[in-house]
């Protein structure tokens, strides 16, 4: 059996920026424990994999364009929700499968992610907003990090406020002295050029640092429009990668917007 694979850089300003990932478009869907193996092979942050055939429960998809069902690996688990390699499947659709339209719907864990092109090929991807409860930091993960924050809020992932973009930068964390996580924690700042930055470190889930999270947006989104005053915000992520964000909080939904760049095509040969 031979399944087709895409490895596309979203949220990319350049070459070789972003956030990569794998996307593998599939007839029907293998095991469970095949995909997690290829996803431990591709060895990205996220492997997307996606069928045609949606499920039962899916209903109608929520406007027009193909509906897929999707869903995410890390190298060691599948996730609930994943921003860029949903980004990612949307340019490699919209551009090998379905050229024609500017719009494609996913069902997925989180429900139905629909994800449009612009005229000028930015892709926003609409997104479940995410809440944060304020709260204290813990200091296990205060002491990894080297930082201590001015202010700490839970949700999907730890939230940890610092001063400034240079503590955000300059972080050096201990990963393995990270305490356990329900998935990860979003470290973040006002930012020096863009309205604000972060950094995600996900080791439990197999991702020692993401180069551009845009789940972690999701959660971010409500929180420094808020802090803001504004709808309408651009983000930075500052891995070593480093990736922007158009990011804007509708109601309960968060839209995040960015360019995709394609790295390379293939086929995977599986022995069965």
């Amino acid at each position: 059996m031979e399944v087709l694979l895409h490895q596309i850089d979203a949220f990319a300003d350049a070459p070789f920026s972003g956030n990569p990932a794998a996307v593998m478009p599939l007839p029907d869907w293998l095991p469970d424990s095949v995909l997690q193996q290829l996803a431990e092979e591709n060895n990205l942050a996220e492997t997307a994999f996606y069928t045609s055939r949606l499920p039962p429960e899916a209903g109608p998809p929520p406007g027009d364009g193909p509906a897929y069902h999707l869903r995410w690996f890390t190298p060691a688990v599948e996730v609930a929700m994943c921003g860029h390699a949903t980004l990612a499947s949307a340019a490699q659709i919209l551009t090998d499968t379905a050229p024609g339209e500017d719009r494609v719907n996913f069902f997925t864990r989180s429900g139905w992610l629909p994800v449009d092109r612009t005229d000028d090929d930015v892709y926003v991807l609409d997104l479940p907003a995410v809440a944060s409860v304020p709260g204290d930091s813990d200091p296990a993960l205060v002491a990894a990090l080297g930082v201590e924050p001015v202010r700490a809020f839970t949700g999907t992932d730890v939230v940890l406020v610092m001063e400034s973009e240079q503590q955000v930068r300059d972080l050096a964390p201990a990963l393995s002295a990270f305490p356990p996580l329900a998935r990860g924690v979003i470290v973040t700042a006002p930012g020096d050029e863009v309205d604000f930055v972060s950094r995600f470190f996900a080791p439990g889930a197999g991702v020692p640092e993401d180069p551009v999270t845009g789940s972690a947006h999701a959660q971010l989104a409500p929180l420094w429009s808020t802090e803001l005053g504004r709808h309408r915000m651009v983000a930075r992520q500052l891995s070593r990668r480093g990736g922007t964000l158009g990011v804007e909080l509708a109601g309960e939904r968060v839209l995040l917007s960015g360019r995709c760049r394609r790295y390379l095509d293939g086929v995977v040969s599986l022995d069965f």
